[in-house]
């Protein structure tokens, strides 16, 4: 990583059918890991040269609001919390969309989703702050 802007660093797919999406990983040789029961259905995550989490649809519209359903998330790590929200304003003024407003998610970062030129999510996330984890329901 770099000091001195965003590096890619994760990657979210988010799914429409949980077990079938981590039924064909695993297939391919990814570990998916599970995770607690009532978490099953909406997050999974596996190491893949960069982080590889699984989402649910609903799931995915607690941290984008602007999320429109199956698809991919490039996730780009900011070095600061305050870099979130100049990268997002910045990338704003250049025309782009803003899916996700900066904000203080519940794993403790500064998180925010721009769009790009075809519209695909780009998520922008700070280091997490262990201070500023709070407890999320999973969706219902």
């Amino acid at each position: 990583m770099t000091d001195d802007g965003p590096v890619l660093d994760q990657l979210n797919l988010v799914v429409s059918d949980m077990e079938r999406s981590v039924a064909f990983y695993r297939l391919l040789g990814v570990d998916v890991g599970d995770t607690l029961a009532r978490w099953q259905p909406h997050h999974r995550s596996a190491r893949a040269g960069v982080d590889l989490d699984f989402d649910s649809v609903r799931f995915a519209r607690d941290w984008n609001t602007g999320s429109t359903g199956p698809g991919v998330v490039l996730g780009f790590k900011v070095p600061t919390r305050d870099g979130v929200d100049e990268l997002c304003a910045r990338m704003r003024d250049q025309g782009y969309g803003v899916q996700q407003e900066p904000f203080d998610a519940f794993w403790g970062a500064r998180y925010a989703v721009v769009e790009d030129p075809d519209g695909n999510p780009v998520g922008l996330m700070s280091p997490i702050d262990p201070e500023r984890r709070r407890e999320h329901p999973p969706p219902y």
